[in-house]
């Protein structure tokens, strides 16, 4: 399936804001958003026209797409599935995006970024309730279990990973097993429990026109 390969860091910059994209060094001074808080490509230090509100509501999806790691079409899809339950569109959108596997993983610190966590996830080296899952886009449930698979426990890396949880507090939707390297999903996360940097009525205003 086709996804984005280049630079991630100019994606930050075309947003304007910190996408969190390459994990730890988002956080240092390399970060590029902080070296150049501009907009990338030869017109990016010049004057740019205000924007449209189309073009407000486009630059959030866009911005949404780019934090998940989410295809156009696979997006699409999501807002659909969330356009058809219950309750407001948009919060049932962000709740669908942060219940994907790799989003948990993320979350709950087994990973420093999504992607690294969608690759991980890719490698088998996780499981839901004791079944071993391979796929990114799984949507976890209330009382799943996601866990480290324990052939994977030995490695490097996630002793690694396993040092690094002493200092992590996932939201209040999952519960955090630092021990035993898994996590449980308490609830569905509400709107305030999901801290990414979106505005989830553009997007439902973009696909209501």
């Amino acid at each position: 399936m086709a996804r984005y390969t280049g630079p991630v860091c100019r994606l930050c910059r075309r947003e304007g804001i910190k996408l969190y994209l390459k994990g730890d060094r988002c956080y240092t001074e390399k970060c590029a958003i902080d070296r150049r808080a501009y907009a990338p490509g030869q017109h990016g230090l010049g004057n740019r026209k205000k924007q449209s509100e189309y073009g407000l509501q486009l630059r959030e999806k866009q911005r949404a797409r780019r934090i998940y790691g989410i295809l156009e079409r696979q997006f699409g899809n999501y807002f659909d599935k969330a356009e058809r339950q219950p309750g407001v569109t948009g919060e049932n959108l962000l709740r669908l995006l942060e219940r994907r596997l790799d989003n948990v993983v993320y979350r709950l610190g087994f990973a420093s970024s999504r992607t690294e966590a969608r690759q991980l996830v890719r490698h088998n080296h996780f499981t839901i309730n004791g079944r071993k899952v391979n796929i990114p886009s799984v949507l976890v449930k209330v009382g799943d279990v996601v866990q480290v698979k324990e052939k994977s426990l030995s490695s490097v890396k996630f002793q690694e990973l396993k040092e690094n949880l002493k200092h992590k507090t996932p939201p209040a939707w999952l519960e955090l097993d630092k021990e035993q390297m898994s996590g449980k999903v308490l609830a569905l996360p509400s709107r305030d429990q999901i801290d990414v940097p979106i505005e989830d009525h553009l997007i439902v205003e973009l696909y209501s026109r």
